[in-house]
């Protein structure tokens, strides 16, 4: 898939659920909960336990199901083992120019991390497909509205504190999507419940996501 269906999977369903810090056997039941919830895109933070290695298991398990990405990506280095583990976008909570000079090059899509309209604006002219907003939830969706106006060219994503309560805030606000960690999946969830609850978390959170959407769309 390239880097422009990557984007414009994420932006119809909205949302990119993030993994940190799980590892081991309990990772693809997880994801397959998620992608039974309707979640089309799982982003797997590099620091978390064998990132690689489970990016690697992930993308080949779960190949056209779910695109399956890397997080906290802050080095050239990480984006490389990433894309050759077979990561379909890579995420950052910052900008560093040699992660999107990588990303670009390799034809992998990459959403780097920022927050003001300057720095927003230059992920963007360097190659950025969207831009991670972050944190978003220091400002909320009416900053993502604000940057809106003078830049509605750039597709943004914020992260960062993003709830069931606040998530159509956020899509109305004009992002193509939102970035959910712990509110997907619970870190206090035993194994047993564990697939439940990160499916019906899932399902809630796209029906207010795609409500939102459905709302914005002209009739």
């Amino acid at each position: 898939m390239s880097r422009s269906e990557v984007l414009e999977e994420i932006r119809t369903t909205g949302l990119i659920a993030i993994l940190r810090g799980y590892a081991g056997r309990a990772v693809p039941s997880i994801v397959e909960s998620l992608i039974a919830g309707g979640c089309r895109a799982v982003e797997v933070t590099m620091n978390s336990e064998s990132a690689v290695d489970l990016i690697a298991e992930l993308a080949e398990r779960f190949k056209g199901r779910a695109q399956i990405g890397a997080g906290t990506v802050l080095s050239p280095q990480d984006a490389e083992h990433a894309i050759r583990a077979g990561a379909a976008f890579l995420v950052a909570p910052n900008l560093n120019p040699q992660v999107l000079q990588v990303a670009n090059t390799k034809g992998c899509a990459v959403f780097p991390g920022a927050m003001t309209p300057t720095e927003i604006e230059q992920a963007y002219s360097l190659g950025a497909d969207a831009v991670k907003v972050f944190p978003s939830d220091v400002l909320g969706p009416a900053y993502i509205r604000a940057v809106r106006a003078p830049l509605p060219h750039i597709p943004l994503v914020p992260t960062g504190g993003v709830s069931q309560e606040n998530a159509a805030d956020y899509i109305r606000a004009g992002a193509i999507a939102v970035g959910v960690g712990s509110h997907l999946v619970p870190k206090a969830a035993t194994d047993g419940t564990m697939p439940q609850l990160v499916q019906t978390a899932t399902e809630e959170f796209l029906a207010v996501i795609q409500s939102a959407k459905r709302a914005l769309s002209p009739s």
